[in-house]
């Protein structure tokens, strides 16, 4: 079935291609992006960056990864050394060393 001719998107398409294209530093990362996204949790027991976190269960979704259980197990799987995940340096708990 062809699209609405009132559908937004073919336009939108069209203003898109009149656009240049972006050049590399212009497009920010993707840790970038999420690191802009606001932390709702408690300080308290935060051991992760919210924007690692995002970023793994993008990762994870990108993967096919579709519920949150199998989030869970992608990223259990996925070896260490992918992703360099640390605890973050501004939440450290110095009692912790």
């Amino acid at each position: 079935m062809p699209a609405d001719a009132s559908s937004p998107i073919p336009p939108a398409l069209d203003q898109l291609r009149r656009k240049p294209a972006p050049r590399p530093e212009e497009i920010p990362g993707l840790l970038e992006q999420l690191a802009e996204v606001p932390d709702p949790r408690d300080s308290r027991g935060v051991r992760h960056a919210l924007a690692v976190v995002l970023a793994l269960i993008a990762c994870a979704v990108l993967a096919g990864a579709t519920s949150l259980l199998a989030v869970g197990e992608w990223i259990a799987d996925a070896p260490a050394h992918v992703f360099d995940v640390r605890p973050d340096p501004e939440e450290a708990d110095p009692a912790d060393d």
